[in-house]
């Protein structure tokens, strides 16, 4: 299994095998820059079907969060672990723990925080092994009191705000009442969001590999519910991916119909020329790793110091940032990612 040679393989600082035959655990940390700071990302834990896929995950995932914090503003660099397992059956303390033993032993290089399969009891599991962990207890919140460790929300927030701003470029409409959005992924992040939306006015459609997901979007947000396949289709204002990656390829195209993709996942894009497939088109597509940085704003001032308000001010700010993104791209007629790549590019030069 080549690394240097590997498709995805970007200047990555370091790629670490991790394994520990008592737990079972196996797992990835790539740390992909450090320029800015040290590499913050979250733990993901999924049934990968190999090595190699895994291995792919945590090098996108890893260079796209050096690109995040970067765009958002942050002193961090990027970078990601993933864990190869099934979220549902295959965790375990000592397993977590071990996982904490690796992310003590990069001494502060990779700061790790929850994912996809991982939540703030893994990262408290994580934590009795590790400094380099966020996410993990209880914060201050906005208007008093204390909350989770958990950063969906403020990502969700920043999709929301994120959307809104692409609505406003492509669509010119101020005002999301009657939107027609379309959400593919009902987790944490996808609910929050499919919320925002509702109480902003939007209409949605909804799916979810989990059907009790679907059925609370259905009772609580007056959802549609639609299909697996159905929902790239739908003749709706916006697509907001929120699951896995590589959701835009050959064969999704060939149905996708929204002006606006805007959503939360991680490597929407199964391909580079995807991205001026949908320009060509006309289609605005949110760059990922831009507009889903709440989350990592929001760790970030757990482990830098920061307020609520503080907190909130800077998750608003991704709106700004894909404005200024949104208008290059029309103003040098170029597709919206290689504008958010240039862009972070900038700031990691600066």
């Amino acid at each position: 299994m080549p690394i240097f040679t590997h498709p995805e393989f970007d200047h990555h600082e370091q790629v670490q095998f991790c394994h520990d035959k008592a737990t079972g655990l196996k797992a990835i940390i790539a740390v992909h820059n450090t320029r800015l700071g040290p590499a913050l990302g979250g733990c993901r834990m999924w049934p990968y079907a190999d090595e190699q896929q895994a291995l792919n995950d945590v090098l996108r995932l890893s260079r796209g969060m050096t690109y995040k914090s970067a765009l958002a503003g942050l002193p961090l660099g990027g970078g990601k672990a993933v864990i190869i397992g099934d979220p549902r059956k295959d965790k375990s303390e000592a397993l977590f723990q071990a996982m904490g033993g690796f992310v003590e032993s990069m001494g502060g290089r990779y700061i790790t925080a929850a994912d996809s399969g991982t939540g703030v009891a893994e990262m408290a599991l994580m934590g009795q092994r590790t400094r380099h962990v966020v996410g993990a207890g209880t914060r201050e919140q906005l208007g008093g009191g204390t909350r989770s460790g958990d950063p969906s929300p403020a990502t969700a927030l920043g999709v929301f705000i994120g959307l809104r701003e692409a609505v406003l470029q492509r669509l010119e409409r101020h005002d999301l009442t009657g939107l027609r959005v379309a959400v593919q992924g009902l987790g944490q992040v996808g609910y929050n969001l499919a919320r925002h939306l509702k109480e902003a006015g939007a209409e949605l459609w909804v799916h979810d590999i989990q059907e009790a997901n679907v059925r609370r979007a259905v009772d609580e947000l007056g959802a549609h519910a639609v299909s697996a396949l159905d929902i790239y289709g739908l003749d709706v204002d916006v697509f907001s991916p929120c699951a896995m990656g590589a959701i835009i390829n050959d064969e999704t195209l060939q149905v996708l119909r929204a002006p606006v993709i805007a959503g939360a996942a991680n490597n929407q894009l199964a391909k580079a020329s995807h991205a001026d497939e949908l320009w060509r088109r006309g289609c605005l597509h949110a760059p990922d790793y831009a507009i889903n940085a709440g989350g990592i704003i929001d760790v970030s001032y757990e482990y830098n110091g920061g307020t609520p308000e503080q907190v909130r001010q800077h998750v608003e700010g991704i709106g700004e940032t894909l404005r200024q993104i949104f208008l290059r791209a029309k103003a040098q007629d170029m597709n919206t990612t290689r504008i958010a790549d240039s862009l972070a590019q900038e700031r990691l030069n600066a």
